[in-house]
């Protein structure tokens, strides 16, 4: 009986209506043909299922080493006579398995979280990139403005802001390294910006500088170490952030000698910004 015939019989014996095909579909493969023998229609079908049970072939013996090496599972054997313990109405036995003695129990992994972060970047004369974490509010946009032009990097309007925000779609990715992939991130994005732009960049201003004992997310993917980000391979020079600069006159007063030291390294190569 070829297989196909043996499938056959088994749904027809459980009750279940078997379909073939009738007709071909374009470019479609013909159907392989069969012969199979009809099953008697005297016969009850739980008897033709039994029967069919008692017909079913052995299990094939394996070699001694094989059997020796790896058990044969419980379960090649015992089908048939689930089958008929279940048509009988007897409860099935089912082995319990053996525990194993090198067996470690799997714990499971805790799922990292991507850090989210955002900053606005503006590009001075395509050589110095300028940095805030967050969004820039209009009147954090004129103040960056009016310092820029007292320090000399900025002739006329403040350049386009652009934004960046990581990650870059919600529930994009679950990360390996959080940390990693969003310097990776950070670094794809200004390099993207600047072979897009004909940026050559210099030099960073950061406007994030905090006191806190907990570096922000951007502080972390900004990787600062000795005046350098080891994300962006740039030197960074650091100042508060806009918002503390709006609301502390005395950090402003502060600021202004490191800004105008920051000019005069800016104007031996000035570009219009």
């Amino acid at each position: 009986m070829t297989p196909e015939a043996a499938r056959r019989h088994y749904l027809e014996a459980m009750g279940i209506t078997a379909w073939a095909s009738r007709y071909q579909l374009p470019n479609a493969l013909p159907t392989q043909a069969c012969e199979w023998e009809d099953a008697p229609a005297k016969a009850p079908p739980r008897e033709r299922l039994h029967a069919l049970l008692d017909d079913a072939p052995p299990p094939r013996p394996r070699p001694a080493a094989a059997e020796a090496s790896a058990p044969a599972p419980a379960s090649s054997h015992a089908a048939p006579q689930a089958v008929r313990a279940l048509l009988g109405g007897q409860p099935v036995e089912t082995p319990a398995p053996q525990a194993s003695d090198d067996a470690v129990p799997e714990t499971p992994k805790a799922v990292a979280k991507p850090l989210e972060f955002s900053l606005s970047c503006v590009c001075l004369g395509g050589r110095w990139l300028s940095l805030c974490e967050g969004d820039m509010s209009p009147p954090e946009q004129q103040l960056l403005a009016n310092m820029l032009r007292a320090a000399g990097f900025l002739k006329g309007e403040l350049p386009t802001v652009v934004t960046f925000k990581w990650p870059p779609m919600a529930t994009a990715f679950t990360p390996e390294d959080p940390l990693e992939e969003a310097q990776e991130g950070l670094a794809a994005f200004v390099s993207g910006a600047a072979s897009r732009q004909g940026w050559a960049l210099e030099n960073v201003l950061w406007w994030g500088a905090s006191d806190a004992v907990e570096a922000s997310a951007m502080a972390q993917v900004m990787a600062l170490t000795d005046g350098r980000s080891r994300s962006l391979s740039l030197p960074v020079w650091e100042a508060p952030g806009l918002s503390a600069l709006m609301q502390q006159a005395g950090a402003k007063r502060a600021l202004w000698p490191r800004l105008v030291a920051l000019g005069q390294q800016w104007s031996p190569h000035d570009h219009s910004a």
